[in-house]
């Protein structure tokens, strides 16, 4: 008969003289530190239903940090062995090499740039928490220690009407069902802000809150959301897409719960604030009423003596007045008179009567000028006559003309033989060329000069 612990020895020692040391190909999940130092996680195949708890001490731990993250795909050195005192096969790590990301992590990073694509991660879409919530409805698994932390606050800051809605938090159906708990409570009268979350948990334990369906209805909800899962270094998608993140339920509790005692006392702050400004304000006011007292002293004499200034100027006003009006009514009066001087009336009367004295002189110079006038025109017509080419020809001159009309001046501006007319005092007759005569009386030609006897 074997001893518990002789057993465990035996397997130890088969294990890992079967393994030794080896490379092992695998998904990190369930990561997490422990206050020792020491780093826990499990590696998981990818295609196959096989997983193997992992552990790296401190010393080398320090050294992977980074690379001991849920998701990553990685390649460990090292040991398998038992551990005796809880009989559990567990692989000791020495050394850790990236091998990419795996499976998992690879479709919540596609789901989660998808998502935030589509704007369900914007900044600009979050809702402000309500500063005095009538209702605060809580979204986590009834027997966990989660929602028993929001009350223990909630009744630590002050009164709060807290509504739960249970549901599964992890494992298979674990999305559907806080899909279902929060249309439940969005039923609830006068809900006012909703705590969606659990508490701490491994990686592949908090999975439900990166569905694609939880995510959309917590983004659709009707009052703002405070998103409480797992731990501060825990970051679903279901703490990005809520309006507000906690790193735990009692964080999320202080985050919607009014503190009553701390309201009490900012209140009584700000009234004992408030009484010593007014006291000093009252102070000041005080002291600034004694300053104007002492300055305007008794007010009937400030009334007084302004309505002697006002009575100055008023006498200052009148005199100027009348010293204007003295100055000014000379013109006045000048001016009346010449507008009396330029009536229409009057001008009108003075015309006419130029215009009659006009008439009268006319009448009476019109005659005489006629006779001056018409004396001076016999004068010019007798000299006229006198100076006249026909008065010469009436003693016994006369005037050579051709058929068309031209004066004959000499002998050249005719031809023998050529017809002419003879202008004479009384009448006209017409003569043919005979003979052309020069200046001396000498022939010009051989042709007698001859004159037909025509009378006109």
């Amino acid at each position: 008969m074997l001893s518990v612990a002789e057993l465990d020895r035996r397997l130890r020692r088969a294990v890992e003289d079967v393994t030794g040391k080896d490379w092992v190909l695998g998904e990190v999940t369930s990561a997490k530190r422990a206050a020792s130092g020491h780093h826990y996680f499990s590696l998981k195949d990818e295609r196959e239903d096989a997983m193997i708890d992992c552990v790296m001490y401190r010393g080398q731990g320090l050294r992977y940090m980074g690379l001991l993250v849920d998701g990553e795909k990685v390649l460990v050195l090292g040991k398998a062995t038992l551990w005796a005192p809880r009989g559990k096969l567990q692989f000791i790590v020495e050394r850790v090499r990236p091998a990419g990301r795996g499976a998992l992590l690879e479709a919540l990073e596609r789901l989660k740039a998808k998502l935030a694509s589509e704007g369900l991660f914007a900044q600009e879409r979050k809702r402000p928490l309500p500063k005095e919530p009538r209702v605060i409805g809580v979204v986590t698994s009834a027997k966990g220690a989660a929602f028993w932390d929001v009350v223990a606050v909630a009744q630590r800051r002050g009164n709060a009407h807290i509504v739960l809605s249970p549901a599964q938090v992890q494992g298979e159906g674990a999305a559907n069902s806080v899909i279902a708990a929060i249309d439940l409570i969005e039923k609830f009268p006068g809900l006012s802000v909703l705590i969606v979350g659990r508490g701490g948990g491994a990686g592949d334990d908090l999975m439900a809150f990166n569905d694609e369906r939880l995510v959309r209805r917590i983004a659709q909800t009707k009052v703002p959301v405070v998103s409480a899962v797992g731990h501060d270094i825990d970051v679903t998608l279901a703490d990005l897409v809520a309006d507000m993140r906690a790193a735990t339920p009692s964080q999320a509790a202080e985050m919607v719960v009014v503190d009553r005692a701390a309201q009490i006392d900012a209140l009584g702050r700000l009234r004992a604030e408030l009484k010593t400004n007014l006291i000093r304000r009252l102070a000041e006011d005080r002291g600034i009423l004694t300053v104007l007292r002492a300055r305007i002293k008794d007010p009937r004499f400030l009334v007084f003596s302004r309505q002697q200034q006002l009575d100055e100027r008023t006498l200052d006003l009148e005199r100027h007045l009348r010293s204007r009006l003295r100055l000014l009514r000379p013109q006045l009066e000048r001016l009346s008179r010449r507008v009396v001087a330029r009536h229409p009336k009057l001008v009108l009367e003075k015309v006419r009567a130029q215009i009659d004295s006009a008439n009268a002189s006319l009448r009476v110079t019109t005659p005489h000028r006629i006779l001056l006038f018409r004396a001076q025109l016999q004068e010019v017509q007798s000299r006229l006559e006198s100076l006249s080419p026909i008065a010469v020809l009436g003693r016994g001159y006369a005037i050579a003309t051709r058929l068309d009309g031209r004066v004959i001046r000499g002998p050249d501006d005719v031809a023998d033989g050529e017809r002419f007319g003879l202008r004479l005092g009384r009448g006209t007759i017409s003569a043919r060329v005979e003979e052309k005569l020069g200046a001396s009386g000498n022939a010009v030609d051989d042709t007698p000069l001859g004159i037909d006897h025509e009378s006109q």
